[in-house]
């Protein structure tokens, strides 16, 4: 290996700057071949007015090296600040997080001794697309968005990591059984490509059930693929059932760029205490340094590591006295991981990585064009009348709304259809209300019946707020259905 490569590294917020520190000087006395480029991003960049928590020379470095080693961040409290794990995430389009979960028994306490998981979750849509609106007084959305291709590639991520790492199930969890189009679509392409890879056992759970079997039997799986929330819960979840939340590490990728960070927290209560643990981030550059092709180094930090834990040099989060010998500060941990270069473990797994892990390109099959045709329109009202009594409002739509084009079938309330009533309501109706108006033989409307519609709704008195199209796509429903239709 000649030359070194270059990274940008951040040292973070709170502990950041104390185990990033620890890390390097691993990094370092191990032989790993990177130039190092600083850059400051989070508490100190929001302050400094960057509202995403990051400035144009941070982002410059990033770019150019296309390498992100970064430690925890603080966002300050308040409004108007923005997340910058996601906004990396998205602007360097690092669509796949990948976060191992492996158990150190008996050198580290855990239920579950033979786990050894990878989550893979989805990086850029879902609910942390971040799109809220406050609607009314007392109602508030947030837009769940899942994608064809953005949920294509991630399963095809998966199962190409699979194949490439000899890995020989991948589980996809969903909540279809409620969510029936958005995580009804990501359970479909999840089921269409996985046969493309009969060697792969698969298998779909429901994400509640789901969540409980990886509590009780994480050994049981083995690559597991989900959308961008419940990712973040259950790779969480997966961490703490090892041992520590502490040892929990996350890989960022994209197809230019890629992020390497521990999961926790930027640790405000314990900084500057030289008591945190530093062992998320260091495995997170191991990863970080097999993705820069030094699988060498990367194992020898590896097993060094676990010699270290083997050893019972334990940082106080995962110190036990009846397995530990020593409880150390942050330092004194990468210390001992130094004094151990060389050495591999006794009884833990010998980390030997591949020189190169290939993967194919992920690339999304292109879809047939689907005829479009607007058959109705979701017209939300602010509507605040006392009583909160939905058979006045749907009487004062039949009376002051005439459209030849589009007829008022029914009235929700939070989901649940409340005009026309099927016996006497007793449901606690909030003051935002979805009026859905069709056409009574699904024939397509012109955009204008929607805009006369909803001036006939403004003349009415009444405070529409916002309009959800309904489609047919080659004749088949866009929108979900309510009670009877």
């Amino acid at each position: 290996m000649t030359g070194k490569t270059h990274i940008t590294v951040a040292h973070g917020d709170g502990i950041g700057p104390e185990i990033m520190e620890a890390c390097l000087r691993v990094m370092q006395a191990a032989g790993a071949a990177i130039e190092i480029e600083t850059i400051e991003i989070g508490e100190k960049a929001y302050l400094q007015g960057h509202t995403s928590g990051i400035s144009a020379d941070a982002w410059e470095s990033i770019y150019r090296t296309r390498v992100l080693y970064k430690a925890p961040i603080t966002t300050p409290q308040g409004g108007g600040y923005k997340s910058l794990n996601v906004t990396i995430r998205k602007t360097l389009g690092l669509f796949a997080n990948v976060r191992p979960a492996t158990s150190y028994f008996p050198a580290i306490d855990t239920k579950h001794p033979l786990m050894k998981i990878i989550i893979i979750r989805e990086n850029e849509e879902d609910l942390y697309a971040g799109i809220e609106h406050r609607q009314t007084a007392e109602v508030y959305q947030t837009l769940k968005l899942i994608s064809r291709p953005g949920s294509e590639k991630i399963i095809r991520y998966a199962f190409e990591y699979a194949r490439a790492n000899n890995r020989k199930k991948v589980s996809c969890f969903t909540k279809d059984n409620i969510m029936k189009m958005t995580d009804g679509l990501f359970h479909k392409v999840f089921d269409e490509v996985a046969k493309e890879y009969p060697e792969i056992k698969t298998e779909h759970m429901i994400i509640d059930i789901g969540t409980a079997r990886l509590a009780e039997r994480p050994d049981k799986f083995d690559v597991i693929v989900l959308q961008n929330l419940y990712g973040d819960i259950l790779s969480d979840v997966a961490a703490q059932l090892t041992g520590s939340v502490g040892l929990g590490v996350s890989a960022n990728i994209g197809e230019q760029h890629a992020m390497f960070e521990a999961i926790h927290g930027s640790a405000p209560d314990i900084a500057g205490k030289s008591i945190a643990n530093p062992s998320g981030l260091l495995l997170a550059g191991v990863q970080m340094l097999v993705h820069l092709g030094q699988p060498e180094v990367a194992a020898r930090i590896n097993n060094a590591w676990k010699v270290a834990i083997e050893d019972g040099i334990h940082t106080a989060d995962i110190y036990r006295e009846d397995r530990s010998t020593t409880k150390v500060g942050t330092q004194e941990f990468a210390d001992a991981v130094i004094d151990r270069l060389g050495k591999e473990p006794e009884y833990l797994r010998v980390v030997r990585f591949a020189d190169e892990i290939r993967m194919r390109p992920i690339v999304v099959k292109p879809q047939p064009k689907l005829k479009k045709e607007l058959v109705g329109v979701d017209v939300f009202l602010d509507w605040d009348n006392d009583p909160r009594d939905p058979e006045i409002l749907g009487n004062l739509l039949a009376e002051k709304i005439h459209s030849p084009e589009l007829k008022l079938v029914m009235i929700t309330n939070r989901g649940l259809k409340v005009y026309p009533a099927d016996e006497d309501p007793v449901t606690f109706c909030t003051d935002h209300w979805r009026c859905r108006f069709k056409n009574p033989e699904d024939k397509p409307v012109p955009h204008a019946a929607v805009i006369a519609l909803l001036t006939q709704i403004a003349a009415a008195g009444l405070d529409f707020i916002k309009t959800e199209h309904l489609y047919l796509f080659d004749g088949q429903p866009g929108f979900s259905l309510g009670q009877g239709e």
